[in-house]
């Protein structure tokens, strides 16, 4: 679980919620139903008008998986690039067809497989690379869907402000309504900034953070898998590998012989 996104978003409205009460305000003058139909029905609405709904129905999984994130460890995948180095150094690439059936990764699946098939280096290349573009497009076409909400939700929000002052000036001889219309177009504008910034926004970053994540994990396949295919020693696969590490991940992987 990703703690951090969790903590965030309950820390997020306790802290909009404890701004409320000590100022000595109730929340339940916060609460406006069609403020909120306005608001988040009509965020809704548009992105119907936008994206098919079989896309949009896929919003819950997409932020399961920014609450529950795909592990990518790359320290763990060099290990094991450099232990398949090592065997094929000893005994050929062709013995690294029993280790395929026991890796889980599909990526690192595919790409050993291509090896072990003596398919050409560059077309290899080319194969990985094609799969690696094609899943950032993908991913970036379903983050966009939290973009554009997070950019219709304070635009509604204002188009809720418009009609509460329109139902304000037109009651206002009636004093005794002006306040209650002037709140429905102020909290209009709440929900929208709420909904945007609180939670939209940071959920798009979220899985922009988790694709670049993977690019980095499946970047590290592409090159352990040609420099197998190419011979290179297991030392000098394992330091093309750690470069693509920030700093504090090297050292796990560091020995005597080694430097940052």
């Amino acid at each position: 679980m990703n703690i951090g996104l969790v903590i965030g978003l309950v820390a997020g409205f306790g802290a909009l919620v404890f701004g409320i009460l000590v100022a000595g305000g109730n929340l339940l003058l916060f609460w406006d139903a069609p403020s909120v139909i306005v608001t988040f029905g009509g965020g809704w609405c548009a992105l119907m008008v936008a994206y098919p709904l079989a896309r949009l129905a896929q919003m819950p999984t997409y932020m399961r998986i920014a609450i529950f994130p795909p592990k990518f460890n790359p320290v763990e995948l060099i290990i094991n690039l450099v232990t398949f180095a090592e065997k094929s150094r000893k005994e050929g690439l062709l013995a690294l067809e029993d280790d395929i059936e026991g890796v889980e990764d599909p990526f690192l699946k595919k790409g050993l497989q291509l090896v072990v098939d003596s398919i050409d280096p560059e077309l290899i290349r080319v194969i990985l690379e094609i799969d690696i573009d094609s899943m950032a497009e993908r991913h970036d076409a379903n983050k966009k869907i939290f973009d554009d909400f997070a950019g219709l939700a304070p635009s509604f929000g204002m188009i809720g402000t418009l009609m509460g002052l329109v139902l304000m000036l037109v009651n206002l001889n009636d004093k005794s309504m002006v306040g209650p219309y002037l709140a429905v177009a102020i909290i209009t504008t709440f929900y929208g900034a709420v909904l945007a910034y609180l939670v939209l926004t940071p959920l798009a970053s979220n899985l922009d953070a988790l694709t670049n994540e993977e690019i980095l994990y499946k970047s590290i396949v592409v090159m352990g898998v040609l420099s197998l295919q190419s011979g290179d020693n297991p030392r000098i696969l394992k330091q093309k590998l750690i470069s693509f590490l920030p700093p504090e991940m090297r050292v796990d992987l560091m020995d005597d012989k080694d430097s940052l």
